[in-house]
């Protein structure tokens, strides 16, 4: 379509391809001067963008293209490129876009944004209904900024612009890969066994089996690290860390779960650090002989200083805090420099004697192998070393402080997880290289001449350690825990180093656990938690979760013996990294279109292995702490599935429950129906489910937990406004029924009838053999008032039923199912009553205002006087409206609507199965006594027979019903069925049919045959004669029922079929209605008459 074959009267020839003109409201005040008096202005509708329909454009035109727009807007003409017209209803816009204007958008990432984003505005674009519809014919403007809409912003995002201009003000930190994941995950990493432990374990395990462990502690930290970067790349990560991408990624079930065990494993763990500090300190006090009180109590007097000071580095702001962990990270690198420098200074003879000798080829060789001691084993060594792997989710604890955790979470992690086990390999190695296992720490230990070495490193290098072996030593890998110490070059850099390896993992936990626990508690899964959800100043400081975390470390400080809760803590660790490997694999086999991570470099068989493995390591490391974390996480799990928060994340649970549901509703079209397998699946004719609730009620009782119901509504009237409204209330229906528990499903459909709705339903509800095998319909109680077309349709659906073969059940209570006047009532009183407490609170206000202000008395009492008869004015109003509605408020209508969610008493369900219809009228009743409700009736059994078979009959149905398995208290044959009712019922009867009927035997053949064109629906007087019996034998059924079953808790009766065509529409209902009549809770069933009973096995 070429865009210059017409006058283009909106576009500048030198405008940009996406260019958006803005159309604006009226003429340029100084172009205005210019115009010809005698022309009209053009006429526009009155719009506004935006809630301020004071900031209102004027339309501005291009030099020249005056004429053009006032020949435009007068002529009607439209261009290619012709202006159209904006809903006002709806706020739009126009765009000019590929070379036209038009609303349609082009792709651009604000509309994909969530409310209240904070890196963007979120901005709406044009529904789907309001590009398909036809437009109005009035140019409809649009208020709001020139510069706004020219960048294709809506006022929306005003409140963002206004927040992020804030946090400029305020100076809002955000931290990058290496300062906010690198570092952190090292010093995190590095802990106390890098410097105190690692000499010992590779003693123990040897150069060969050393090296496996660390790398196979690595191995599930690199499938964890891996799996936390899929996870982190699918999607904008908020701040919560591990908590965040596993509640997001499994739901709030695991998350909550997860999230509260990992706060709390962080809280504590800031106690262990900062005693693992306290130690080192108390052990050079106690070389210097400088202890205070004891070493207990000194290890809690310098806990809680410690605990103190990072409290307030804490407190000050992630920022001081990440200069602290900087500042940390130099002195600890320095000191890991200083132990490899130290390996290659020519050693001394003190050092010869503790067992260092430089790189020796022999001790390598020596070293190399294992030497498992004091009953020591490999996951024993691996259970003691796996704690010093742990910390990789330093980093991603602290995701809401980061600049770009996509990228900055994957790249900071394996990296951090790459330098830490190529330094502990290196440390691990050279320590091994040089120092033997064994030491006597004596320089006098020398070899003597002559002496056999039997192949000993240090009696080659000149030294004999022999009596290691019958006697413990002090000295060498597997003795002294300060190796690292011995061998650098200047031993206090060690002590600095272990300061600063304990101090900054305490700080990391420090800073941790409240961000975590700070997101749980904005999501609010725990509601008694949401107290800490509070954030202060310009970073959304927890300051309310450090003092928690604070108190958590201090208790555990004071106790000051933490081996018996570190294998938890641990475990604690594991479980989350498990989570998180599971998290991975789960949203992979999910198959989610949603689930696509820009880190690729993950495998969903690889994750599963490595959550299996972290499931192991928690028993290899301690197994009562793996069996305690598993009971902990099971009891949260079910607690926060028992309170069910009212959250959607779209988590890969979710996505795996509907492919399950797919995989299983396909399963079942492969398998053929069973009568065995029969179960009632109900669409229910409920309208909108709160009007009608009782129909749903009785419906959802013989469905609960058995088979399907759908609730469905039909919308007739204009196509666009019913559309319109279906769509608006189908999520909030069906909300409706999930917060009253109701299982069942709501379905609607706009139609031009209510019988073509119905029939629509009929045909496309369900899913493949989960479709719907019985309609309920309440019975129409105002049948004789409705119009014609009404009645045809409700009489046409139960054809429709029969024409589909579905079983039918219409349901009959006195006060009727509909309550919508009486909800309209209650909302209305409701709203006059917030009325009322809200003007007594403004009443308040003001009275509190003028007492703090010292109005003087005279205007006081004359502004009381003026609200007390505004008050009176009120109370009289809402005293009116009562009154109004005092009459259509109907308490026993509201009260009719609650009786099936009632315990029933003892008492009976009367069953009148007078035709066999495939066991459907038996079947119904059977199930409402297996439920909670019920239990308490007993089915009775009512059915024709004939005088001299009573007994006979008696026995038969007795035996069918036993071969069935239904158990009854009785059953009652009626012999005078056919006989004829009394002139009462019968008079009755005839007056209820008067009104509809044709009369056409009193009137001349001409007269009868235009009445039956003009009134086709009327009861003919042939027609009423040809089924006079069927007539009498309804109206003796219903005297009958008020005999025996008068006093029934519910009665089931087979429901009279009409034949199509031949039995009038208004004829079949005063059968309903005289069958039904002055009776308890009635439900006329008639089954599609196949077999829904079997009494084979």
């Amino acid at each position: 379509m070429s865009m210059n074959n017409s006058p283009n009267v909106f576009l500048d020839p030198n405008a940009n391809r996406f260019q958006v003109n803005i159309i604006n409201e009226s003429h340029d005040s100084n172009e205005a001067s210019q115009e010809d008096v005698g022309s009209d202005p053009p006429h526009y509708e009155e719009t506004s963008f935006t809630e301020e329909a004071h900031n209102r454009l004027r339309i501005s035109y291009r030099p020249g293209k005056r004429e053009l727009y006032d020949n435009f807007l007068q002529n009607g003409e439209k261009t290619e490129a012709s202006l159209h017209p904006c809903d006002t209803h709806n706020k739009m816009y126009y765009l000019q876009t590929f070379g036209h204007n038009t609303m349609d958008p082009i792709p651009k990432i604000d509309y994909y944004r969530n409310t209240g984003s904070v890196s963007g505005n979120k901005l709406n674009r044009p529904s789907l209904l309001e590009i398909h519809e036809q437009l109005a014919k009035n140019i409809a403007v649009s208020t709001g900024s020139v510069e706004r809409l020219a960048n294709g912003e809506s006022t929306a995002g005003e409140e963002t612009s206004a927040s992020k201009e804030e946090e400029k003000k305020t100076g809002f930190v955000k931290f990058g890969w290496v300062k906010g994941v690198l570092v952190r995950c090292m010093l995190n990493i590095w802990g106390v066994m890098l410097f105190i432990r690692l000499s010992w374990i590779v003693g123990q395990a040897g150069i060969g089996l050393g090296v496996i462990i660390i790398l196979l502690a690595t191995m599930v930290t690199s499938i964890t690290g891996l799996s936390t970067s899929a996870i982190a790349t699918n999607g904008f990560v908020r701040g919560g860390g591990a908590y965040y991408l596993i509640s997001r990624s499994l739901g709030p079930e695991f998350g909550g779960s997860i999230g509260l065990i990992f706060a709390f494993a962080n809280a504590v763990a800031v106690a262990m650090y900062v005693v693992g500090f306290a130690e080192t300190v108390v052990e050079l006090l106690k070389e210097s002989d400088t202890i205070m009180v004891d070493e207990s109590n000194d290890i809690r007097i310098i806990g809680t200083i410690t605990v103190v000071c990072l409290l307030g580095i804490s407190v000050a702001g992630m920022e001081w805090e990440a200069k602290a962990q900087v500042i940390l990270l130099i002195v600890l690198l320095i000191a890991i420099a200083n132990f490899f420098i130290g390996t290659v200074i020519p050693t001394n003879n003190e050092k010869k004697a503790r067992g260092f000798f430089n790189y020796q080829a022999s001790i390598f060789a020596e070293n190399f192998g294992p030497d498992f001691r004091s009953g020591e084993g490999f996951f024993s060594v691996f259970a003691i070393f796996f704690p010093a792997a742990t910390g990789i989710l330093a980093g991603a604890n602290i995701s809401g402080d980061l600049e770009d955790p996509q990228g900055a979470i994957p790249k900071g992690t394996m990296l951090a997880i790459l330098i830490t086990t190529v330094a502990y390999i290196a440390v691990a190695v050279c320590a091994a290289s040089c120092v033997v296992r064994d030491a006597t720490g004596n320089i006098n230990d020398t070899v003597i001449p002559g002496m056999s070495c039997n192949g000993s490193s240090a009696c080659n290098l000149g030294y004999d350690f022999s009596r290691c072996r019958s006697q413990p030593c002090d000295y060498g890998l597997m003795n002294n825990f300060q190796v690292m110490s011995m061998v650098s070059g200047f031993g206090p850099l060690i002590t600095a180093g272990i300061f600063s390896a304990t101090l900054s993992s305490a700080l990391a936990s420090l800073v941790s656990a409240p961000k975590v626990f700070q997101a749980l508690c904005k999501d609010n899964v725990y509601k008694g938690l949401h107290f800490f959800a509070k954030g202060y100043g310009k970073n959304n400081e927890p300051i309310r979760g450090y003092v928690l975390t604070f108190v958590i470390a201090m208790a555990f400080i004071l106790i000051a013996q933490l081996n018996t809760i570190a294998p938890i803590i641990s475990n604690f660790f594991l479980a989350s990294y498990a989570l998180i490997n599971f998290s991975c694999f789960h949203a992979s086999y999910a198959k989610s279109p949603g689930w696509r991570p820009a880190f690729r470099y993950y495998n969903m068989w690889i994750s599963l292995f490595g959550a299996l493995l972290c499931c192991g390591v928690m028993f290899v490391i301690n197994w009562w702490a793996a069996l305690i974390t598993y009971v902990i996480e099971l009891f949260l799990y079910i607690y926060v599935t028992y309170k069910k928060p009212e959250v959607n994340w779209g988590s890969s649970t979710q996505a795996l429950c509907y492919i399950k549901a797919l995989d299983s509703a396909l399963a079942l079209t492969t398998v053929e129906d069973h009568v065995k397998n029969f179960r009632p699946q109900c669409i229910a004719l409920t309208g909108a489910p709160m009007i009608r609730p009782a129909l749903l009620d009785i419906t959802h009782t013989f469905t609960k937990n058995n088979g399907l119901c759908i609730c469905c509504e039909v919308y007739t009237g204009p196509r666009k406004l019913c559309v319109k409204e279906m769509n608006s209330g189908m999520a909030k229906k069906q909300a409706w029924l999930t917060k009253n528990k109701r299982k069942a499903f709501y379905a609607a459909v706009a139609a031009d009838s209510f019988r073509d709705g119905v029939k629509s339903l009929l045909q496309a509800s369900g899913l493949g053999r989960m479709k719907p095998n019985t309609l309920v319909i309440g019975f129409k109680k105002d049948w004789r008032n409705a119009a014609v077309t009404q009645v045809e349709n409700y009489v046409g659906v139960i054809h429709d039923a029969f024409d589909f073969e579905l079983g039918t059940i219409i349901v009959r209570i006195s006060q009727g199912f509909d309550i919508s006047q009486a909800l309209q009532v209650q909302e209305e009183l409701e709203k006059l009553e917030q009325e009322r407490l809200a003007l007594e609170a403004t009443i308040k206000e003001n009275e509190f205002e003028e007492e703090k202000s010292g109005i003087c008395g005279f205007f006081r009492k004359a502004r009381k006087l003026n609200i007390t008869n505004h008050e009176t004015k009120n109370e009289s109003t809402i005293n009116t409206v009562q009154s109004m509605h005092v009459g259509e408020f109907n308490q026993k209508l509201l009260e009719a609507s609650t009786q099936f969610k009632k315990k029933q008493g003892k008492g009976t369900i009367d069953i009148w199965w007078l035709f066999d219809d495939g066991g459907l009228t038996i079947l119904i009743p059977y199930i409402l006594t297996i439920r909670k409700k019920w239990k308490n009736c007993k089915l009775r059994i009512f059915t024709g027979g004939k005088v001299n078979r009573i007994e006979e009959e008696k026995l038969v149905m007795a035996s069918l019903l036993s071969k069935f398995r239904i158990k009854f208290a009785d059953i009652n044959i009626i012999c005078d069925i056919n006989m004829k009712p009394n002139k009462e019922s019968w008079k009755f009867f005839e007056e209820m049919i008067e009104p509809y009927r044709l009369r056409e035997s009193c009137k001349d053949i001409t007269t009868a045959e235009k009445l039956k064109r003009e009134t086709p629906w009327k009861i003919t007087d042939a027609e009423l004669e040809a089924f006079k019996e069927k007539s009498y034998r309804q109206v003796r059924l219903n005297e009958l029922l008020q005999e025996h079953s008068r006093a029934a808790n519910l009665i089931v009766l087979s429901l009279p079929v009409a034949r199509k065509g031949v039995v009038s529409d208004y004829l079949y209902m005063a059968w309903l209605e005289i069958l039904s009549k002055n009776l308890p809770p009635v439900l006329m069933v008639r089954g599609n008459h196949k077999n829904v009973l079997t009494f084979y096995s």
